[in-house]
């Protein structure tokens, strides 16, 4: 099987972001934060780092905020890590994908719990 460079730099930027963010960065507002993936472009200049707020739907500005301001910390620390000629430029983008399932397993328990008040 044949994977793509981006991809596997992605994956080795997702698992080193995680470590990042619990052991190194020292901001209390990114604590809850989760990087839930990682895509990198084919020239591996750019990479969007999606990330959510542990038990949040809604993105908090204060995390943004946050984040922005790490993100040279991090980058430089991600350089530190990787084995690449570039870092990439990152971009945090809020993974909104969450707040969607959340929504839709609630919609589902809601039906579910009509259906048994109607049998």
């Amino acid at each position: 099987m044949n994977f793509k460079r981006a991809d596997r730099v992605g994956e080795l930027i997702m698992a080193e972001m995680s470590d990042i963010l619990l052991k190194v960065v020292k901001d209390p507002r990114l604590h809850n934060v989760t990087i839930t993936a990682v895509k990198v472009t084919d020239d591996l200049r750019n990479a969007k780092i999606y990330f959510v707020e542990l038990g949040k739907d809604e993105l908090n500005a204060e995390i943004q905020e946050g984040l922005s301001k790490a993100k040279g910390f991090v980058r430089r620390e991600l350089g530190h890590r990787l084995q690449l000629r570039f870092v990439p430029d990152i971009h945090f983008v809020h993974d909104k994908s969450f707040g969607y399932g959340n929504r839709i397993e609630k919609l589902l328990a809601e039906i579910a719990t009509q259906e048994e008040k109607h049998d």
